[in-house]
């Protein structure tokens, strides 16, 4: 036996061996943050002290925690079916779930495919565009176009077409021939925006100076996300999206929504893309589809991006692409449940009707030691803090902390920026805690 295997077992509160994501684990461990159960708008660590979610999780619980409806569900179809392959092999729920969320999607976004989260599902589309461009006969569409800023998951794919330096550096070159447009944000023209900002609109134009590098034979897709999230929310400017789309169909280059974040309600709609009228060739999604209950992402592609992949003999496989737990059939009978909790309770509704409650909410700490700027739309907000002179990200860390240790509230941080997005059962009496305990913390952190 070995020495490891002889050694006495690791006790249930011994913090070393989990290497934690995008975490700095030497500071978490010295003072943890823990959170042993959850219900509706609240945590509760392991001594029993509520904690507030003011980040929906990880932007994913847009449905509140702990649902009753949801819970069940998974209960039942664990004891029913616990897993099924899609690999030549299917069961009932994930075609009715198909169903369900491609009905939600503009235009004919008419088929979906399954992965377990938001990264898995950006390298999906990735290269479904780059096998559509194969089977139309136009292999040389290798190219793609993402956007300085951009958040898409941590695969080598979304990586590249990522725009977030601190997730880039380590890594290597990427993938090769990816480009990016500049981002949308200046704080001189756009400061204290409520919603989509006026100034910012030209600055899709940039594709055409991109395209003209390049040439458009050899760009595959643009992908953007209709409000960067992950960069401390960044809405797009009026008429944005639709420039972008413009510019896409002038060249015939595809064109992917990440949403992700804004996907299931967080900007009052099913999809950002029907709050701003505009149909892409896909749609990624994860996070809000099953309300965080269970791992699932996938990808919305319009019917004529499908289609062309059935041709050939029936029995062969079109698309050599998927995962062991596609359509897992627990993650399907969470995201089953919570699309009905969705309709039932009119989530997407509720959070545009409450949009102008939230922003004012937000806006209200315009004046606060250190803040800079404050961004909102749907039930998003970003507040970017000042850096200390040396220490670039310590206001922002200290800000977590004291949040989550004095004032009972969690919430999200970018470096020196606070993120704030709550569940979508969220109260205008619960807005206005969120933003007074993130008041707070701002003025305790100056």
């Amino acid at each position: 036996m070995s020495a490891k295997t002889a050694a006495a077992p690791v006790v249930p509160n011994d913090l070393a061996s989990f290497w934690m994501p995008f975490t700095a684990n030497r500071a978490f461990k010295a003072r943890p943050r823990l959170v042993a159960r959850a219900r509706d708008m609240h945590y509760y660590t392991p001594e029993g002290r509520a904690v507030l979610d003011g980040a929906a999780g990880l932007w994913c619980t847009n449905a509140g925690h702990n649902r009753a409806p949801i819970v069940e569900a998974i209960q039942r179809q664990a004891a029913e079916l616990d897993f099924a392959p899609t690999f030549q092999f299917g069961h009932p729920r994930a075609f009715e779930l198909a169903s369900r969320v491609a009905a939600l999607a503009p235009g004919d976004l008419d088929h979906v495919f399954f992965c377990n989260s938001g990264s898995e599902a950006v390298d999906t589309a990735l290269k479904i565009a780059l096998a559509y461009w194969n089977v139309r006969g136009q292999a040389q569409r290798v190219r793609f176009i993402g956007r300085e800023r951009g958040y898409h998951g941590v695969g080598f794919g979304g990586m590249s077409v990522g725009g977030l330096a601190n997730n880039r550096k380590a890594f290597g070159s990427l993938l090769a021939g990816v480009d990016h447009l500049p981002h949308t944000y200046n704080r001189e023209q756009q400061a204290f925006s409520k919603g989509e900002p006026d100034w910012g609109a030209h600055l899709a134009d940039e594709l055409e100076r991109i395209v003209a590098l390049h040439s458009d034979t050899t760009i595959a897709a643009v992908i953007v996300e209709p409000m960067a999230g992950s960069t401390a929310v960044l809405p797009a400017p009026k008429g944005y999206l639709q420039r972008l789309r413009a510019i896409c169909d002038k060249y015939g280059i595809l064109l992917i929504f990440d949403e992700v974040i804004t996907g299931f309600g967080r900007l009052g709609h099913a999809f950002a893309a029907e709050r701003y009228g505009v149909v892409p060739d896909m749609i990624t999604f994860a996070k809000g589809v099953t309300s965080g209950s269970a791992p699932m992402g996938g990808v919305l592609v319009r019917k004529g991006i499908h289609d062309a992949f059935m041709n050939g003999p029936e029995h062969v496989v079109e698309f050599f692409h998927g995962y062991t737990y596609s359509a897992h059939p627990l993650a399907v009978a969470a995201g089953l449940a919570t699309l009905d909790l969705y309709r039932e309770e009119d989530l997407f509704a509720r959070a545009k009707k409450l949009e102008p409650f939230w922003c004012d909410a937000a806006m209200s700490l315009k004046g606060l030691p250190n803040v800079l700027d404050i961004r909102c739309v749907g039930l998003t907000a970003g507040i970017d803090l000042a850096s200390k002179p040396d220490a670039v990200g310590k206001r922002g860390f200290e800000a977590m902390e004291r949040g989550f240790h004095d004032e009972n509230i969690m919430f999200r941080i970018v470096g020196d920026s606070v993120a704030v997005s709550p569940p979508l059962i969220v109260s205008e009496q619960q807005i206005e805690e969120i933003f007074d305990k993130v008041g707070r913390v701002i003025r305790s952190v100056s």
